[in-house]
């Protein structure tokens, strides 16, 4: 026999059939998988180079994160902070000027003594936002804005508080706005031909007065002060000394003020030998007369009419004022 070798081992048949049909199941999904990506790269709107730009720039940028953090432990950022504050020290980006617009009634000192508290600091480097803060803090600050001009001015634009009313506290006349916010003391002086509210709570029923005047305003002029009674109702102070005391309710307190208008401009109210009116009732308006040296207080009181004067008169005792 001659010396041929017999190999053992060989593929059989059967595994030969295996491989081959799983080489076909691999180049199969591989192009599926091609095709699935031609397609998503066919709807995609950026191209493969700024593909591949984008994804340069987000590694850059996760790289420079890396860099600063590992700075900030190291305290370079501090370092590179105090020489650039030194460098815009040097450059003349430095706090020297303060233009404050705006006011009228608010007190520019204050203004002046917020902004320049970072008068030491670098103009890059003042922090607008905080001193807008202290800014609303002040009483008369309805709104501000903060601006930089460079080199060296900070600029203020202020937006006022306008003053509708002077309240009177227990011991001091003080101005107020619509929302019943205190602006500031102010002398008897002052207050004169300013409206003057009084009573515990006026202050926070600015807007309701404001409106019930509104509804008379003819007789806004001639009105120089304002009762908030047992939290529920207005007295109504004249100039000429006379007092009218409204009923509860906005709608009631502005129909009898509309009334007590037309009454006034028919038979001339105001001015007269009464010294108070009272409405509170809702069909008549009682008139209270000067009282005689040791007399009994005397009144009149007539059917409160809806567009005429009252045509007749019925005497009636004067009624304490409850409230």
């Amino acid at each position: 026999m001659s010396g041929q070798k017999i190999r053992r081992g060989g593929k059989s048949v059967r595994k030969a059939a295996a491989a081959q049909n799983k080489s076909r199941q691999v180049r199969a999904a591989r192009a599926r998988t091609g095709s699935a990506i031609d397609s998503l790269m066919a709807v995609q709107p950026f191209s493969e180079g700024q593909l591949h730009r984008i994804f340069l720039a987000m590694i850059l940028g996760a790289a420079a994160v890396l860099l600063w953090m590992v700075a900030s432990f190291a305290g370079l950022p501090a370092m590179a902070r105090e020489q650039m504050v030194q460098l815009s020290h040097q450059s003349g980006f430095e706090l020297h000027n303060v233009n404050v617009r705006g006011t009228n009634h608010l007190n520019e000192l204050k203004v002046y003594q917020i902004a320049l508290a970072d008068r030491d600091r670098a103009m890059p480097f003042i922090d607008l936002h905080a001193v807008r803060g202290r800014l609303m803090e002040l009483s008369w600050v309805e709104d501000a804005r903060v601006s930089r001009q460079l080199p060296d001015t900070l600029v203020i634009d202020v937006v006022e508080r306008k003053p509708v009313a002077v309240l009177a506290k227990p011991n001091r006349l003080v101005l107020i706005d619509m929302t019943g916010r205190e602006l500031e003391p102010v002398s008897a002086e002052r207050a004169k031909g300013k409206l003057v509210l009084s009573g515990p709570g006026a202050g926070k029923q600015v807007k309701t007065l404001v409106a019930l005047l509104d509804a008379a305003p003819a007789l806004k002029p001639q009105i120089k002060g304002a009762e908030w009674v047992g939290n529920r109702r207005w007295n109504l102070s004249f100039k000429t000394g006379q007092m009218l005391a409204l009923p509860e309710g906005e709608q009631d307190s502005a129909k009898a003020l509309t009334t007590f208008a037309q009454l006034d401009g028919r038979n001339r109210l105001l001015g007269g030998k009464a010294v108070a009116f009272d409405m509170r009732a809702t069909d008549r308006i009682y008139f209270r007369m000067p009282s005689r040296v040791d007399s009994t207080e005397q009144a009149s009181a007539a059917p409160r009419p809806s567009a005429s004067p009252a045509a007749s008169a019925a005497a009636k005792p004067a009624e304490k004022d409850k409230n």
